[in-house]
C-alpha cells in the first residue's frame, strides 16, 4: 500500500464550496482508500491506497468529491518523503524582511516550465518574494494577504494550478504525516 497525502484547493472558504471533512473521509473510504485521516477544515488529506500513480490518485479523489459535493476540487497529492522534502526545503530559505512576514507553500499540481517559474522566482514588489521549488511555490508576504501583489490568482496563473496552506499547517503535516519520526521545526539561523 501507497501512502498520499493530498492538498484540496479552495474548500470550506465560503458558502458554496463546503466539503466537510468528516463526510470527506466517508466517501474516500468508501471509494477504496484506506486510514484517511483529516486535518483542519481547509483540505488536508492522509491515506492509504493500492494505487502507486500520483495522477490517478488525484483523479480518484477529484472524481469522489465531484460526485459528492457536485463542484470540481483540484487535488495535489504527495507522497509523504515529497512533503517532508518540500518542509525541508522550505526551512533552508531565508525569509526576506522582518518578522511579521508571513510563510506560505503552494502545492502545484505539476511541475512548471522554467519559463513560467522564472517571473516568479524573480518576484521584486517591496515586502514580498517567491521562489519555485519543484512542485512547490514557496512565499513570503510581510502584510496581510488581501495587500499584496502576490496572490493564489497570480501564482495560477503564471505557474498552474496549485492550493496554498501556511508554512505553518506544512510544518505539522510533515510532522505528523512526513513519516520517519519528528521533522525539525527550523535550522539554526533560519526565521519562521
Amino acid at each position: 500500500m501507497s501512502t498520499f497525502i493530498a492538498f484540496l484547493r479552495a474548500v470550506n472558504l465560503g458558502r458554496t464550496r463546503k466539503v466537510p471533512m468528516a463526510e470527506a473521509r466517508v466517501w474516500l473510504a468508501e471509494a477504496g482508500l484506506g486510514d484517511v485521516e483529516t486535518y483542519i477544515q481547509t483540505g488536508n488529506l492522509r491515506f492509504t491506497t493500492s494505487l502507486r500513480s500520483r495522477v490517478k490518485v488525484e483523479r480518484l479523489v477529484e472524481q469522489v468529491l465531484a460526485d459528492a459535493c457536485g463542484f470540481d476540487v483540484p487535488t495535489m497529492a504527495l507522497t509523504p518523503v515529497e512533503l517532508r522534502e518540500v518542509h525541508a526545503h522550505a526551512l533552508t530559505l531565508p525569509a526576506p524582511g522582518g518578522p511579521e512576514v508571513r510563510r506560505y507553500v503552494t502545492f502545484l499540481k505539476a511541475e512548471p516550465d522554467p519559463v513560467a517559474a522564472a517571473p516568479v522566482s524573480a518576484w521584486a514588489e517591496e515586502g514580498e518574494a517567491a521562489h519555485v521549488h519543484g512542485r512547490a511555490v514557496h512565499w513570503w508576504i510581510d502584510r496581510p494577504s488581501q495587500a499584496a501583489r502576490l496572490s493564489n490568482a497570480r501564482l495560477e496563473k503564471l505557474v498552474g494550478v496549485g492550493t496554498t496552506r501556511d508554512l505553518k499547517v506544512v510544518t505539522t503535516l510533515a510532522e505528523r504525516w512526513g513519516g520517519h519520526g519528528q521533522v525539525s521545526t527550523a535550522p539554526s539561523g533560519v526565521t519562521r
